[in-house]
């Protein structure tokens, strides 16, 4: 069988054309859609046994219309006819408790969810109706980034509010889930022992930490919804309540507009380039800081104390750590991020080697990637996030029980 993988941001499709196989379903093709309503959006798609070829121009001023780019490359006659599609969906609100193939009412569910996520549901909704409706005969299922999260204890997920609202669904739930629990399945696929106490920092547009016991979640930096935690490419991470309510009080206007101004400001607004003035890319925020500019120069030192803060606390939490992995695409390829964010964790006995950290990984090596020194009680591993693979993966099963 072949799985479409449909894995959508803010302004992206990233999106895989998968092989159902054992040990694990083996990807195709990869393509992705950028810059969805921006005026200069881009397309590529590529065969993944092929060379990769460069982004194209396109117009995609919403998500419907780069929808119709992704149909448009997979009904081509050299890509297999898809069996069933499945979707990155970062919230599914406080009815929906596990990953799931999608009806009406799972819609219905998925509209109401959008008050958790309103930066990322609402275009993954738009995007499901769409392919649904270009693959009518064919199932479709949601996979949520919190799901992960669920074997969170009470004490972890528990806001210290009135009932009434946790009733209603008010706890942390956490987020980048499909990315964490894709390290874990990837150490399993190498024949890697799980270390019995990880933090896995996924570090990119939107950031988190999270802290893991034998390769279960126990507590994760962001909440209810995947603004807080860490600092961010444009969201602040977490912040003082009362600092919300002062920013809704400097607003104009009816209410409505000024709970969408402050919604605004907190989601597309904040974080580093917030505080750095410049476009949300931290290459370009590197640049600037090394030319000298004060301002980029405090973002990156804002960002990467607040990641630095987290690992040390759940060193605290879990009593020491075995490993910490980076992953995400700052986590990935930024060597000077994780360089700066271990500074002065030496104590905890997490020491880096410089050489192994800025050294070009070879293919053919495998995911795991060792940057710590010999003397580190701690191991630190560089791993990419596998997201699209993960949801493949949960597809197959899927599949098998439907």
């Amino acid at each position: 069988m072949h799985l479409l993988v449909i894995n959508s941001g803010s302004s992206s499709i990233k999106f895989s054309v998968f092989a159902t196989g054992e040990p694990s379903p083996q990807s195709l093709f990869e393509g992705e859609v950028s810059g969805i309503g921006s005026g200069h959006a881009t397309f590529a798609f590529n065969d993944v046994s092929k060379n990769k070829q460069k982004p194209a121009g396109i117009k995609a001023e919403d998500p419907v219309k780069a929808i119709g780019k992704v149909v448009e490359a997979i009904s081509s006659p050299s890509v297999p006819a898809i069996d069933a599609v499945g979707y990155r969906v970062v919230h599914p609100g406080a009815k929906l408790h596990s990953h799931v193939r999608i009806d009406d009412q799972v819609l219905h569910d998925l509209d109401e969810a959008v008050l958790f996520a309103p930066l990322h549901d609402p275009s993954a909704i738009r995007i499901i109706r769409q392919t649904m409706a270009r693959f009518p005969s064919i199932p479709h299922f949601a996979c949520f980034d919190t799901i992960f999260h669920q074997t969170m204890p009470e004490v972890a997920t528990a806001y210290p509010i009135p009932s009434r609202y946790r009733e209603q669904g008010v706890r942390r739930y956490g987020a980048h889930g499909l990315s964490c629990e894709s390290i874990v399945e990837q150490m399993r696929d190498a024949g890697a022992a799980i270390p019995p106490r990880m933090a896995i920092a996924h570090l990119g547009s939107g950031c988190s930490v999270t802290a893991l016991m034998d390769g279960r979640s126990i507590d994760t930096t962001m909440g209810l919804t995947p603004t807080g935690g860490v600092v961010m490419g444009t969201r602040p991470g977490d912040l003082d309540p009362g600092l919300v309510l002062y920013l809704l009080r400097q607003q104009t206007g009816d209410r409505n507009q000024s709970f969408d101004a402050v919604e605004q400001l907190l989601n597309h607004d904040s974080g580093i380039a917030a505080l750095s003035g410049l476009p949300n890319d931290m290459r370009s925020t590197r640049k600037a800081a090394a030319e000298g500019n004060v301002s980029a120069q405090l973002a990156i030192a804002v960002f990467t104390r607040s990641v630095r803060k987290a690992i040390g606390s759940f060193s605290w939490l879990m009593g020491g750590l075995d490993a910490i992995v980076f992953t995400g695409g700052i986590g990935e390829h930024d060597t000077q991020s994780r360089s700066e964010i271990l500074a002065h964790l030496q104590p905890l006995g997490i020491h880096m080697e410089e050489k192994l950290n800025v050294a070009e990984k070879n293919e053919g090596e495998g995911p795991i990637q060792l940057i710590s020194a010999s003397e580190s009680k701690t191991e630190i591993l560089v791993m990419p996030a596998k997201e699209d693979w993960m949801i493949a993966i949960h597809l197959q099963r899927m599949l098998v029980n439907h």
